[in-house]
C-alpha cells in the first residue's frame, strides 16, 4: 500500500507493510552464513491503554517504547510518522483511552542462522518441519519474516500454518504445523488431554547416570529475567514439573541424554537438567560456574557441528561490519530510522547473538499421539567425539 505521510519529504514514495502483506523470497539477504531481513516500511497499530490515557503522544511513546531517542519521537509525529486515529496531531497532543495510535516506521529485523527450514512431511493437513536453531517459530516482538512460519510462506507458499506446539528460538528440531484451523484443534484438544508424548534430546554437562533419572522439581518462570529456577516439589513457590532422562551415551566429559517432560512449563529441560547438577553444555543462562569450565572443554570440537555447520559466535561482529559497509547495495537508506545504514537494529535492539547462544544443544527429535508419530533426525552434535 502505497502512502505518504503528511510532512514527508518530497518525492519519497514509500510502501507501507502491514501484517496482511506477505513475506517475499526477494525480502532476504543472505551473507556469510547469516540470513538478514532487507529494512521495509511497517505500520505499527496499538489502542491507547488506561494507564496511557493524559500523557501527550511523545511522552507517551518516549516513556513506553525507549528503542528510540526522545527526539525521534519528535519528529515522527511532526512529519506524521505517528498519528492519532489517522490523523496528525500535534507534538502537545493528549491521548484519549482507546484511540488507534500508528506508528509508521522503518523495521529492522534482527538476523538468524542462514539455515534451510527442511520440509520433513507434507500432508493435506499437516506439515512438519526440521526448525534450526536462532529462529523463532512466529512473528513475535521484532521477529516477523525472519520467523519459521514467515519463511515457509516466503519459500514455499505454505500459508496459513498453525503451530501446534512451541519451540523456543534457540532450540532446534520437529515442529509440527496444522495446515487449517480445524486440523489445529484436534490437536490442541489432544494435547490439553495429556495424550501427546514428547521427546528431546539435549547435549550435558559431565557423565550422566547410567539409569533412568525422574526430575520431579517445580518451574518458578521469572519475566523480568527471563529466566525459571528448580524449586523442591512442596515449595509454594512455581508450577508442578516433572521430566524424565535417560542416557543414550556418553565419553566422560559430555552425555547426550534423552529428555521426556510431563508437564510443559517454560525452560522445564533446561531448568531440570541443571537441577541434576548436568546442564546442557553450550547453556549460558543455566550453567553455574562450577560447570561452565567443565562444558567449555568439549566446546572446540563442535562449535563446527551445528546443523548447517554455521557458527554465529565471535566472528558476528565482523560480519555484521561488513554488511555495515556495504549496506546501501541491498535497500535505500531512510533519513530518519535510527537504525539505518545498518542492516541489523542496533542501539536497545538485540541485533547480535551473545556468545554461544545461537545454537542451543536441545533438540526435539519425536512428537507421539494417537495414531500418529512425527519424528526429526538427530543433529551434527548429538555424536560424541
Amino acid at each position: 500500500m502505497k502512502r505518504k505521510r503528511g510532512g514527508e519529504e518530497e518525492g519519497m514514495d514509500i510502501v507501507w507493510q502491514t501484517p496482511a502483506n506477505p513475506p517475499h523470497p526477494h525480502d532476504y539477504v543472505f551473507r556469510n552464513g547469516i540470513r538478514f531481513v532487507r529494512p521495509y516500511y511497517f505500520e505499527f497499530i496499538a489502542h491507547v491503554k488506561n494507564r496511557w490515557a493524559g500523557k501527550t503522544i511523545v511522552d507517551l511513546f518516549a516513556e513506553e517504547f525507549k528503542g528510540r531517542p526522545y527526539d525521534y519521537y519528535v519528529s515522527a509525529v511532526k512529519c506524521g510518522r505517528i498519528q492519532v486515529d489517522g490523523e496528525i496531531v500535534s507534538v502537545s497532543y493528549v491521548v484519549k483511552p482507546s484511540q488507534k495510535i500508528s506508528h509508521f516506521l522503518h523495521r529492522h529485523e534482527p538476523p538468524v542462522m542462514a539455515c534451510d527450514v527442511v520440509i520433513l512431511q507434507k500432508e493435506p493437513d499437516v506439515l512438519t518441519i526440521c526448525k534450526p536453531a536462532s529462529v523463532p517459530v512466529h512473528p513475535c516482538g521484532q521477529y516477523r519474516k525472519n520467523t519459521v512460519v514467515g519463511i515457509l510462506q516466503a519459500e514455499h507458499g505454505l500459508a496459513p500454518l498453525f503451530p501446534i506446539h512451541r519451540l523456543d528460538r534457540l532450540v532446534s528440531g520437529l515442529l509440527i504445523l496444522a495446515r487449517n484451523a480445524a486440523k489445529a484443534d484436534i490437536f490442541r484438544q489432544q494435547i490439553e488431554a495429556g495424550l501427546v508424548h514428547k521427546q528431546y534430546i539435549a547435549k550435558v554437562v559431565g557423565e550422566f547416570p547410567e539409569n533412568e533419572l525422574i526430575v520431579d522439581a517445580n518451574i518458578d518462570y521469572n519475566a523480568r529475567e527471563g529466566r525459571s529456577t528448580a524449586e523442591v516439589r512442596d515449595s509454594p513457590k512455581g508450577k508442578a514439573a516433572s521430566t524424565k532422562f535417560t542416557r543414550i551415551s556418553t565419553n566422560g566429559t559430555q552425555s547426550i541424554v534423552l529428555c521426556e517432560p510431563i508437564t510443559g512449563r517454560t525452560h522445564q529441560i533446561r531448568v531440570h537438567l541443571q537441577y541434576s547438577g548436568h546442564p546442557i553444555a553450550n547453556d549460558m543462562l543455566y550453567l553455574s560456574e562450577q560447570t561452565v569450565d567443565r562444558s567449555v572443554k568439549g566446546w572446540s570440537a563442535d562449535r563446527s557441528a551445528r546443523i548447517s555447520n554455521v557458527s554465529l559466535t565471535s566472528d558476528l561482529d565482523e560480519v555484521l561490519n561488513a554488511c555495515e559497509e556495504n549496506s546501501n547495495e541491498d535497500f535505500s537508506i531512510d533519513p530518519m530510522c535510527t537504525n539505518c545504514p545498518n542492516l541489523a537494529p542496533k542501539g536497545s535492539y538485540n541485533c547480535r547473538y551473545d556468545g554461544d547462544e545461537d545454537a542451543l544443544w536441545l533438540h526435539c527429535i519425536r512428537y507421539t499421539g494417537p495414531g500418529w508419530t512425527y519424528e526429526c533426525p538427530y543433529p551434527d552434535w548429538a555424536k560424541l567425539v
